[in-house]
């Protein structure tokens, strides 16, 4: 057993091997595998080994769509069958909705090129005829994907890894770790057989690793409390059933038929495949609890639960209506087992917080299906530095340090319950909330807040009316325009006719200062710094010159800076920021630290009234000039007093109308909303939702972090040059100018339907060719038509180019216009007054 390698994978399931055998393929010919029992012996064994394209999260679907297809070359690589039974994928829906869902989900599959087709009932029935379809509206179909042996898929994989000079090592317990500065130390324990357990024996080995990948499954809490650091990677309980023989299902095989594909009846939370001439049913019901919310216990190796039948009757019942001749099979097998969830689903995949070459992939509630390419692009970011596509949405710092145990497990739970449900895009689940709320949320909520969650944070969303009952935002939601809609409208206007007002202080803060400030920021950021008293709009790159995170800056004082940035990404940033810091303080001097973000809270005001708002409030020698443009230019920032709460009022305004960002003492919150309030009542202004804004944004073509900006796209493919400053040198810079133009981000306007607006996950074309991608959408109120953001071949992102978004199974017309269609010269912005 070699003590000295560059890459310890910790973990032998499916993932934890793909990952091994990657890192191999990219070149990396030290790498060790450790087990602590046999692969697969983790929830490998008893996964179902479903390969569902079905996801709406773009880096998902292509991951994927990478273990698909990378499972199919396994065979001949290897020589052993990895059990890929291509049948394909039928999911059926029983209502108009659930097809809407099904129309958006395959316009965001074809920006990634996964092929599909819809079926009629007909269609159906005539293919499949032992389905019942005389309730279904229709279905989409996957020909490509099906199911595959969990097993033999990662003997495969590691035979692979194997072949490429990866050493696994069995029984083998990761039991610490340690980083000395230059690597990692880790202590690993031989595992032994005592009475039908997994015990630690004496002997101990101690491995030195560059890197460090945990892909421990259902350990990953013993992980976390190793490594320090939290993880809401908790598992659930997973059943499905193995039923006896159907007669119909062996004579209609018998008669030369194809198999089945696996039948997906999602209204019925559940999904169907053959099995040696009887049926599989696997349930996603509610009321599953979480396991294992403080670690495995020793006893547990490839256990299982007791299976809970009565839980699961529903969905029992709905299998015999939907494929009737099942009614008299018996059951066969059955199996209850952990399965690992994070609270939104998606894995945690991407370096560890706060450590070095500490790489974690944990949390898969779909690990057969996204094994092979969670390896494939984990290994680009270890190898390369970055990978192909931005896994951001991914990234385990997604989840800030005020996570607990507690609120991962409820909302796992209810992950799991939510599989199956109608996945809307203006969706806010309801499990763990509120949590975390501003002093004024409760003032909000009596206004007709209807709140969403941003980072554990709860966020005006729109206000709804005043007596609404409880479930009306859940009533509320639609793939078209929802019962929201026109409230978002009515805001919109008000900002861009009247004045509104925002809340913001889930806004990320950090405050930068120290003699090394100056020269860390210059290096950091693609901008200029501003002067002080002055803010700009910057961003700092990734190694590969791509986007790592959007920062207005506003400088306080010489050496003293007040950052911000979006409130999603606060342990994101955070992280990135302090290890940047920590890698640069040596050769700039000393640089402080803080992270400010409870401190202040954020009003936005913005419109074109918002300076009179302001004016019946702001306390100063000559009021009437305070808020001019000769006194407060446009991207200035300054100290002014509005009644009695001191305020950091930066002039910027995401809207792109006349307006202030108004950064507060948190504890003096109520007061100064009280006041705003007030003082507004006599200009007629509205409470405004982040919805309304998020439109209001993209008619200025303000690209957004996450959406517009990324890890797979550089400043200039964003069309930002005036914020990047290439007469200096920052981080970046030079991979920034070698990759070009590779695609180029637009604002297109669309004639749409009349009942919906494009929600940023659509395909575009040009005739018949797939060029482009929506990555934001919404509706226009300075135009009355629908709106979008995204990116497209450099050549065709001119002003005037027609293209075609796909939207509700159609192709629309849209039409790229120039950047900022509304108020192109920023007139409204720096009205003086």
């Amino acid at each position: 057993m070699k003590r000295q390698v560059k890459a310890l994978v910790v973990g032998g399931g499916a993932v934890g091997t793909s990952i091994a055998y990657h890192l191999a393929r990219a070149a990396w010919d030290d790498v060790m595998l450790l087990e602590r029992d046999e692969l697969t012996s983790g929830s490998t064994w008893h996964a179902a080994g479903l390969l569902p394209y079905f996801n709406m999260s773009y880096a998902t679907t292509h991951i994927h769509d990478y273990s698909i297809k990378f499972y199919k070359t396994l065979e001949e690589e290897t020589g052993l069958n990895a059990g890929f039974a291509v049948v394909g994928n039928l999911r059926m829906a029983q209502t108009d909705e659930r097809m809407d869902e099904y129309m958006l989900y395959a316009s965001t599959a074809e920006t990634c090129g996964v092929p599909y087709e819809f079926m009629t009932p007909d269609e159906i029935k005539a293919k499949w005829p032992l389905i019942r379809t005389e309730d279904l509206k229709g279905a989409l179909y996957h020909q490509t994907d099906g199911y595959i042996n969990p097993a033999d898929v990662t003997m495969a994989m590691a035979k692979g890894a194997r072949q490429r000079g990866v050493m696994i090592e069995r029984k083998w317990q990761a039991d610490a770790f340690h980083w000395n500065g230059e690597a990692w130390e880790v202590t690993a324990t031989k595992m032994v057989e005592k009475g039908g357990n997994l015990v630690p024996s004496d002997e101990q080995v101690v491995i030195t690793a560059e890197h460090v990948v945990t892909a421990s499954g259902n350990h990953a809490q013993r992980t976390a409390k190793m490594l320090g650091i939290k993880m809401p990677a908790i598992p659930v309980e997973h059943q499905f059933i193995v039923m006896e023989q159907d007669p119909e299902l062996v004579k209609y095989r018998a008669e030369g038929n194809a198999e089945h594909p696996v039948i997906r009846d999602a209204d019925a939370q559940s999904y169907v495949r053959e099995e040696r001439g009887g049926w599989i049913l696997g349930v996603y019901e509610k009321n599953a609890p979480a396991r294992f919310e403080n670690g495995v216990p020793d006893s547990f190796r490839a256990d299982l639960f007791q299976l809970d039948l009565e839980r699961i009757e529903e969905q029992y019942m709905a299998m015999i209506h939907r494929v009737p001749s099942c009614e008299n099979s018996g059951l066969k097998d059955d199996f209850n087992g952990p399965i690992c969830y994070t609270p939104d689903g998606n894995p945690l995949v991407g370096p560890a917080p706060g450590l070095t070459n500490m790489w974690l992939a944990e949390g898969f509630s779909f690990g057969i299906t996204a094994a092979g390419g969670t390896g494939y692009y984990l290994a680009q970011m270890m190898v390369e530095g970055e990978a192909e596509i931005d896994m951001a949405s991914l990234d385990p710092k997604r989840y800030g340090d005020w996570m607990t145990t507690e609120y991962a497990a409820r909302k796992n739970e209810e992950c799991y319950d939510h599989v199956y449900i109608l996945h809307h895009p203006d969706e806010e689940r309801p499990a763990c909330r509120p949590l975390r709320t501003g002093p004024a949320y409760d003032r909000q909520k009596a206004a007709g807040a209807q709140f969403g969650c941003v980072n554990g944070f709860e966020r005006p969303n729109y206000y709804g009316p005043l007596d609404a009952p409880d479930s009306f935002d859940h009533d509320a939601r639609s793939f078209r325009r929802g019962g929201w809609w026109q409230h978002a409208v009515d805001e919109a206007k008000a900002i861009r006719e009247g004045v509104g007002l925002v809340d913001a202080t889930a806004f990320t803060k950090h405050r930068i200062s120290g003699p090394g400030a100056t020269a860390f920021l210059d290096w950091f950021t693609t901008n200029k710094l501003p002067k002080v008293g002055r803010i700009n709009l910057t961003y700092a790159l990734t190694a590969h010159g791509t986007t790592r995170t959007e920062y207005t800056i506003v400088r306080l004082a010489e050496d003293d800076y007040y950052l911000v940035s979006a409130g999603a990404w606060h342990a994101y940033d955070q992280d990135y920021l302090y290890k940047a810091i920590m890698e640069k303080e040596p050769e700039f001097g000393r640089i402080n630290e803080e992270d400010v973000t409870t401190r202040w809270g954020v009003f936005a005001i913005a419109g074109p009234k918002s300076r009179d708002v302001l004016n019946e409030l702001v306390k100063d020698a000559d009021p009437s000039t305070v808020l001019s443009n000769k006194r407060f230019p446009w991207l200035s920032y300054r100290d002014i007093e509005l009644g009695m709460c001191p305020v950091r009022a930066i002039r910027v305004a995401y809207t792109g109308e006349l307006g202030w960002e108004l950064h507060h003492p948190i504890e003096m919150q109520n007061y100064l909303w009280d006041q705003l309030v007030a003082a507004g009542e006599k200009h007629g202004m509205k409470l405004v939702g982040a919805r309304a804004q998020n439109w209001l944004r993209q008619e200025k073509s303000y690209r957004a972090f996450g959406t517009e900006l990324g890890r797979d796209a550089t400043p200039l493919e964003a069309d930002l040059p005036r914020f990047v400053d290439l007469s200096k040198d920052f981080h970046g810079k030079a991979e920034m100018e070698a990759k070009g133009i590779r695609s180029k981000c637009v604002t297109l306007l669309i004639d749409g339907p009349e009942d919906a607006d494009p929600w940023g996950r659509e395909v575009l074309y040009d005739g018949d060719t797939r060029v482009g991608r929506l990555t934001s959408g919404g509706y226009s109120v300075a135009f009355g038509k629908s709106i979008g953001m995204g990116y497209v071949t450099p050549h065709l992102a001119v002003p005037g180019t027609k293209l075609k978004v796909k939207m509700l199974d159609q192709l629309w017309d849209a039409e790229i216009v120039e950047d900022s269609p509304y108020d192109p010269k920023n007139e409204a912005i720096r009205k003086d007054g």
